[in-house]
This record gives structure tokens, sequence and C-alpha cells, in this order.
């Protein structure tokens, strides 16, 4: 089809996802008018209508359902072809484009970054930080090369490696501090903060409390750490966070940290990426690379400065 590029299907694809035109352009780095102009000019060229356009938002038309699904297998075959033209050198070179979920990138990126443009100077690195979710997705779609998550996340296409263990600790107001560490079953009973659904570490402390279903009422959401430490602080509750939070968000709180008894609650902090990925050899090595850095950190340094309260 005379006209038809890349261009076209890239930006096709970023209107689906987002739904809506001024997203999809912010989204691509261009114009509302210019993205518009480009979804046009594929409906044209199509000859039918993709999206059904109304004042707030965008929905796919039966026949563009069709084609974003065919765009996407394009562009990821494409994104293949350059991920093998990487491959072929040896050594990690171009755009890496990492996910990383909300609990592990403020504490865990600014290491990896510093590690992987020291030792992989010609790396150009993109970063995109949300729910473990939306990264699998991601990754499926092939918008990720690798994505840093806990683990497992038993997806049959995807290649799993561990970098670290860690465990979690409970965050308790500065007056409770002495006070005798809760059980589970007794922190069932107390106003326990969480961070809001969709989150993975939410699930892993509602496992701990053996709370699977439903929480209890005196459940508190929040959208991140820094607010569930904050609210603490406040009065308002306790909490848990992982380790290698706790420097950060604690400098500038009131509040006191303490260590379960074994068996202490923990997560395992992995890279995941697709096993077809040309990259895998690369990505296995950058595993590597990654597990003897921040990971020992975490078990050997943060472990030591969490005391007893």
């Amino acid at each position: 089809m005379i006209g038809l590029t890349l261009k076209h299907l890239r930006y096709f694809d970023s209107l689906a996802r987002h739904g809506h035109f001024g997203r999809a352009a912010q989204a691509c780095s261009i114009s509302q008018p210019a993205l518009s102009l480009q979804i046009k000019e594929l409906e044209g060229m199509l000859g039918a209508p993709l999206v059904e356009r109304t004042a707030r938002q965008i929905r796919l038309t039966q026949f563009g359902t069709e084609v974003v699904e065919r765009a996407r297998a394009i562009l990821r075959s494409v994104d293949e072809l350059t991920d093998l033209a990487r491959a072929s050198q040896d050594r990690l070179v171009g755009r890496l484009r990492i996910g990383v979920i909300p609990t592990v990138a403020p504490y865990f990126l600014p290491d990896v970054i510093g590690r992987l443009s020291l030792h992989h100077p010609e790396l150009e690195i993109s970063v995109r930080e949300t729910v473990t979710t939306r990264l699998i997705e991601d990754l499926n779609d092939g918008r990720l090369d690798t994505a840093i998550v806990a683990l497992p996340v038993s997806e049959p296409a995807l290649a799993e490696e561990k970098l670290f263990d860690e465990h979690f600790v409970l965050v308790r107001p500065g007056a409770d501090a002495g006070q005798p560490v809760p059980s589970p079953e007794v922190l069932t009973e107390m106003r326990l903060l969480l961070l809001e659904e969709g989150h993975c570490f939410r699930d892993q402390a509602l496992s701990f409390c053996n709370l699977q279903s439903a929480p209890p009422r005196e459940v508190l959401d929040a959208s991140s750490l820094s607010t569930l430490v904050q609210m603490v602080s406040a009065g308002i509750g306790v909490t848990l966070i992982p380790e290698m939070a706790v420097p950060v968000e604690t400098r500038s709180a009131s509040v006191s940290i303490a260590r379960f008894s074994d068996p202490q609650p923990s997560r395992t902090i992995g890279m995941v990426w697709r096993k077809t990925s040309p990259l895998s050899a690369q990505l296995i090595e950058l595993a590597g690379e990654l597990r003897s850095g921040p990971g020992t950190k975490q078990r050997n340094g943060i472990g030591r400065s969490v005391k007893q309260s």
C-alpha cells in the first residue's frame, strides 16, 4: 500500500492504547493536530474509519480493532529485527527499555542507571514505572525489553532471573518504639495502611497477614510508600514497607521500624523478559551484573540499619 509507514502504525497503536488524541499525541511527542492528521491519512489509505470520535474520547471501530492487532504484530516484528541486530554485537548498545514496579524504582533504579551508564556507555536507557500487570502487558506487546518486578510472575512466555531477596519491616508511630512487635494475627486487628489495589506489594502484605480475601474495614489505601509512611507518622495506623525503602522513606518521618519474628515476610526481586527476545543472552549477563550490586547492599547494608523497636 503506497504511503503507509511504520509511523502511521505507531501513532494508531498509541491512540488505541490511550483512547484519547491528546494523551496519545503527548506519548508520541507530537502535537494533537499532527496525530489527528496521521490517523486520517491512515484511514484514507485503508478506505474505512478506524475510530469513532466523541468530545471526550475515541472508540475503535470493529475494523479498527482488527487493524490495531495486525499493526502491533508488525511493530513487534520490526522491533525484534532491531533487537536481533543489537544482539549480533555481543554487547548491550542502543536503546534499552526497562520497566520497574513503583515499590522498587525510587530505591533501586538510581544505582541501576549509574551502573549501566558506567559499564555500558553506548546504552540509551528508557524507563517506565508502573504496576506489574501493565509491565507484563508491555513486555508481551514488545514495548519493553525487560522489567524489574517481584517474582514469580508465572507467565509462560517470559523468562525470569532472580536478583535478590528482601524482608518487609513494620512501620509504627515513633511513640510505639519499644512495644512488642505484633504477630500477623494481631495486625489484622490494627488499622493497617496499604498500597491501593493493583500493587503486588499490597497483595504480599495481605498474604502475610492472612488476608488473601477482602481486607477488613480498618485497612486504608494509599498510592505510594511515601504516603503510607507519612500517614503512620501522623498516627493514623501502621504499615509494612520493603527494607530498601527504609532509608529514603523514614528520614523525614517520626516513625519507628521493627522486624517481625521468623519467618519474616519477604519478597524476591528479579528481571523478566520475553523468552523469544534476541537480547536474552545480554539480559542474562545484565542480571548477573545487577545481582552483584544493589541486591547485596539491600541484604547486608539496609538489613543491619533496621533496628528492632
